[in-house]
């Protein structure tokens, strides 16, 4: 039997198992494994070296299946290769089953979500950095559907591959023309796709993508391009089966019992074919052993210091120590001040521009195989790449956020610059830690601690220099929070975080002229929040409470205190309630409500009203 017999015979086992698999379940999306059969054939038992017994063997090339809804094809071709028992690929999308409708890291080969479309690519742009980085023989390869070629971040993703001369990388697009709903943008114009990938400096190669002969020779050719390769793959959506070829309205909609039944007597009995006996294997690797400590020399803090800045201090003693530590940035470097890294560190540092979307998907590639990427721009634009932020959660992702410019404190640049809603945007991601430090040496610990955490974490900066009121030996630990004011007298717990720390420190100056004492509280740690500390501060001060912080109403520390301290307290919370203006930093935090004269109202009429919760 010939190698083009073998792959031949195996693309139709991985259709039957996906037909079969689909139909058990009772959902699923078969007509696109169909249409890809022969691709993952040839990939998985003739282009691709990798260890069935290791997947984090270095030397492994790895695959992300951007199309993540074709996930059965891809458990079947795991089944055939031995990753994984034939027997299964009957758990599909069952609630005990690593197998799940689109990929996610529960099964170990797969290292990053996908399903949320037009994300793989830049996945694989951070994996293929990463492993050239690392001297890994690996090559990545990612196979996209022609649906998500529509989204944006796919040619941020092209643009980036070039940029960095990413000769590791293969793109395949299955170009099987019919998406969910309808036809596709270009259906199976393969000239408009090899267009658009050539005007961003990629090898384009357009293939009948069932014709094996057809895409191994395009596979060697992709192998020596001196830049990233595409191979544009013209498909047909439920290849092999006649009441299903090119048909639209069959999109995620397994066959019932009846329909399995005449599907399979076109495709036949399963082949007998030894796929194992076709993987190909390198010389095993592990990762690269590089120095890898927490522990860096903080700066002595003097005078007046944005967080922004501790930051990039941070970032660059971090990279002294940790030789694993990347740094992405957004076109803000000179605003986050990760430029500090990138002049030390070039060859660890990643330009991103903007194409915020693109960064945290790289990011994503690049903790997938084992680095610890540090992603900053103003906490605004990582708005755009909420979806990107959602999968990296989903993926347990061990990426490090740096959103400056927060709030109204940034003053005059107005409303389209302030980081309003990044808390409610990260607070809702399981495991993501947040933390939001007040000064520059609360900032360089918090790095620390989120440099030790593993998983992903937000750390909020602003813009504005602030005072200095911790020392550089003082420690942060995740889930704490600092008293900063306290007495025996106390009849409030003002619970603020970041620029508007200082507001309240005012205010307690302002009260205390007035013969009112409150207690004043720094929480730091957004998330998780110190919830038993502030508890035991509320009880000690008649269960009155302020929250105040520089961000929108809802989603932030003012609602995690709510939920924290429900049916204790008496709260009132002071936060921006509407579209903010451009002003002065100090005039914005009076208007809406966040300085020290309105922290000083609130805690009066707390005395004086039976406020339950207030915004």
């Amino acid at each position: 039997m010939t190698k083009i017999e073998k792959l031949a015979r195996i693309a139709t086992r991985l259709r039957i198992h996906s037909l079969k698999m689909t139909t058990k379940a009772g959902s699923g999306h078969p007509t696109t494994c169909l249409s890809m059969a022969e691709l993952l054939a040839c990939l998985f038992f003739d282009e691709m070296r990798f260890n069935p017994k290791d997947s984090d063997d270095w030397a492994n090339d790895e695959l992300i299946l951007s199309k993540g809804h074709a996930a059965p094809i891809l458990y079947a071709a795991y089944a055939e290769a031995g990753i994984i028992p034939l027997k299964k690929l009957e758990t599909l999308r069952l609630v005990n089953s690593e197998l799940e409708g689109h990929p996610t890291p529960r099964l170990p080969w797969i290292k990053a979500a996908t399903g949320s479309l037009g994300q793989g690519l830049s996945i694989g742009v951070g994996m293929a950095w990463a492993m050239k980085m690392g001297h890994s023989p690996g090559r990545v390869y990612v196979l996209l559907g022609d649906g998500e070629c529509a989204e944006g971040a796919v040619w941020e993703a092209a643009n980036a591959a070039r940029l960095a001369s990413l000769d590791n990388l293969v793109a395949i697009v299955d170009v099987n023309r019919l998406g969910q709903s309808e036809a596709t943008m270009h259906g199976h114009d393969l000239e408009a796709y090899e267009k658009k990938f050539r005007a961003f400096g990629w090898q384009a190669l357009s293939i009948d993508g069932h014709d094996i002969e057809a895409i191994l020779e395009a596979l060697r050719t992709a192998r020596k391009s001196s830049g990233p390769a595409v191979i544009l793959a013209r498909t047909i959506k439920g290849k092999g089966i006649s009441f299903l070829e090119d048909k639209n309205g069959w999109h995620g909609r397994p066959l019932n019992a009846e329909e399995l039944e005449k599907a399979l007597e076109e495709l036949g009995p399963l082949p007998e074919v030894e796929a194992r006996s076709l993987v190909k294997t390198r010389e095993p690797l592990k990762p690269p052993a590089f120095k890898r400590s927490f522990r860096f020399k903080r700066n002595n803090y003097q005078e007046k210091t944005a967080t922004r800045l501790a930051y990039g201090q941070a970032l660059l003693a971090l990279g002294q120590v940790h030789e694993g530590v990347i740094a992405l940035d957004g076109d803000v470097k000179n605003s986050t001040y990760a430029e500090k890294f990138f002049a030390a560190f070039p060859e660890r540092s990643f330009q991103s521009y903007i194409a915020e979307q693109n960064m945290v998907g790289m990011a994503i590639g690049l903790a997938a195989k084992g680095y610890l990427p540090f992603v900053a721009t103003f906490a605004a634009f990582l708005t755009r790449a909420h979806d990107q932020i959602r999968m990296a959660g989903y993926s347990w992702s061990n990426i490090k956020f740096c959103g400056s410019h927060v709030g109204v404190s940034i003053g005059e640049d107005g409303p389209s610059q302030m980081g309003m809603e990044d808390l409610a945007m990260f607070r809702p991601i399981p495991g993501c830690v947040i933390l939001y430090p007040c000064d520059a040496p609360s900032t360089e610990a918090c790095v620390e601690e989120i440099a030790r955490y593993k998983g992903m974490a937000y750390l909020r900066t602003t813009r504005p220099a602030t005072p200095i009121i911790y020392n550089s030996r003082e420690k942060f630990p995740i889930g704490g929070s600092k008293i900063l004011r306290r007495s025996d007298r106390d009849v409030a717990t003002v619970i603020t975080a970041g620029i508007t720390v200082f507001e309240a420190l005012k205010a307690y100056e302002e009260l205390k002229k007035e013969n009112i004492y409150v207690r004043v509280v720094d929480a730091y740690s957004i998330k998780p929040l110190d919830e038993a500390g502030l508890k035991a501060q509320v009880s000690e001060t008649r269960n009155n409470v302020v929250v105040v912080e520089d961000h929108f109403a809802w989603g932030g520390l003012g609602e995690a205190v709510a939920l924290a301290l429900s049916g204790q307290a008496k709260i009132i919370h002071l936060a921006v309630k509407e579209v903010p203006r451009s002003g002065k930093p100090q005039e914005l935090l009076d208007l809406y409500g966040l300085s020290s004269r309105h922290i000083v109202g609130a805690v009066k009429r707390l005395l004086e009203d039976e406020v339950r919760y207030c915004i």
